[in-house]
């Protein structure tokens, strides 16, 4: 990752700057696997506190070793999740998952030979995993170092901070501040995220 930070700090002052006051990148991987995508349904706009008893009790439910099994997530059902806490709309969601991991729709072995574009067109078929939720995937599961996820409200705020602009950064301006930071884009967001001290949850 040293190649990365230097290239960073070469390209961009400003992110120089940001990466002298955060100090050393320690970004947390987690598994590229059903169990990270299913937990990233289950902690999405609930607090990480309440989250992490929901799925403490669905993988005690619905898991075997620490990790989730879509076959029993789709033997309890939807109703079978409800005691874990889940809400309807979420079950749905994980049920949907399960089918399709099941069916192969969504083939997690196969992920690491595909695209960046490819996996999050696999990844959004699933209800309630969007775009942001895919890159978030391909960021802390894959490990893919390009990524720039504009619809992040920490990085958008971040950047709006460190670059002292006079409004929040559209998309297209975020790509443009980014563009130097090619290809650490994952990287420079990571930094981003703890120049104000907060981090994305998958």
């Amino acid at each position: 990752m040293r190649k990365a930070i230097s290239h960073l700090k070469n390209a961009d002052p400003v992110m120089a700057r940001i990466i002298h006051s955060v100090g050393p990148y320690k970004i947390v991987y987690r598994e590229p696997d059903f169990t990270t995508l299913a937990r990233s349904i289950v902690y999405q706009q609930v607090s990480g506190a309440a989250a992490a008893t929901m799925l403490a009790r669905l993988t005690a439910a619905a898991g075997r070793g620490g990790r989730l099994i879509p076959n029993r997530i789709l033997e309890l059902g939807e109703e079978g999740l409800r005691p874990c806490g889940i809400s309807r709309q979420k079950a749905g969601y994980l049920m949907n998952l399960s089918e399709k991991t099941r069916s192969r729709a969504i083939h997690f072995a196969r992920l690491p030979g595909l695209t960046d574009t490819e996996i999050i067109a696999e990844l959004t078929q699933v209800k309630g995993i969007g775009v942001w939720t895919a890159q978030m995937f391909l960021m802390f599961a894959l490990r893919r170092h390009d990524i720039l996820p504009t619809g992040d409200l920490g990085v958008r705020n971040a950047m709006w901070k460190a670059y002292e602009l006079p409004a929040p950064p559209t998309p297209a301006q975020m790509e443009r501040i980014a563009e130097p930071w090619r290809p650490y884009a994952s990287v420079a967001s990571w930094y981003l995220w703890r120049s104000l001290d907060g981090m994305a949850e998958i």
